[in-house]
């Protein structure tokens, strides 16, 4: 089983490489980040001319998230349960299904912005909320996972140069201390690292070159529950998909499972 998570950074401008890298990948379940559109609009359709079935949280033109699986899609939950609001929304960045033997989550953990800024508090109220929505799950025998971009760096290793960081979100101590929190649940870190290269980074910004001068981060993250490390035999990090024209600025992270 097949199982990846990605920032398309919009499933419409990235629709052509999505539909083309499923069938290429033979992919049975992504997780998919900032749609950027509603659910109406988000494309089920051609999805489903491949054969998968979608479950979409999405409410417009920012943020949205989605589950799409070829091996069934049952207990489908829309939005983090006891999760915070910001400015008086429900943002929509979570969504959680049963797909075959495996539960996961799709999330899209809030970007924090500055850390004097009304969005940091906010986005360490909803690392608590999520801890607490998938402890159950993530102490259980079913293989679970939370699969997304947590828009934060788990060590000084995971970005290109830690210095330029210093007093910016994405690194702070009180981020990673809502990463080990939430592994504290029974969750791992199931992409190993070193992999092929030395920093098997997963985002690069579009600007200043980011991505040939390979100034990337390592933020899209796949946490699994014991059950679900146990079964993976292969992870990695398909660089490739973030060259060329029309990529997304996010590279898609593939987890194999035998399950």
């Amino acid at each position: 089983m097949r199982i990846a998570t990605w920032n398309v950074n919009s499933v419409t401008a990235r629709l052509p490489r999505v539909l083309a890298w499923l069938e290429s990948t033979g992919t049975d379940v992504l997780c998919i980040q900032e749609t950027k559109t509603t659910a109406e609009q988000f494309p089920s359709e051609e999805l489903r001319e491949l054969g998968y079935e979608s479950a979409v949280n999405a409410t417009g033109r920012w943020n949205g998230v989605a589950v799409v699986s070829r091996v069934g899609l049952e207990d489908v939950v829309r939005g983090l349960p006891g999760g915070p609001e910001y400015e008086g929304v429900e943002e929509p960045r979570a969504v959680s299904a049963t797909c075959g033997p495996v539960r996961v989550w799709s999330v899209y953990v809030p970007n924090g912005r500055e850390v004097d800024h009304p969005h940091y508090a906010y986005k360490l109220q909803w690392f608590e909320a999520l801890r607490a929505a998938v402890a159950e799950d993530a102490a259980g025998g079913r293989p679970f996972a939370v699969l997304g971009d947590y828009n934060v760096a788990p060590t000084d290793d995971d970005v290109f140069d830690r210095s330029l960081f210093e007093g910016s979100t994405h690194v702070t101590e009180a981020e990673r201390a809502a990463l080990a929190a939430l592994r504290g649940t029974g969750l791992t870190d199931v992409v190993p690292r070193p992999l092929k290269y030395d920093h098997p980074f997963t985002y690069w910004d579009y600007r200043q070159l980011g991505f040939p001068k390979n100034r990337g981060m390592r933020i899209d993250l796949v946490y699994g529950n014991a059950p679900f490390s146990k079964a993976v035999t292969d992870a990695y990090v398909d660089r490739d998909e973030r060259k060329g024209k029309g990529a997304s600025d996010h590279a898609p992270v593939v987890v194999d499972l035998e399950v």
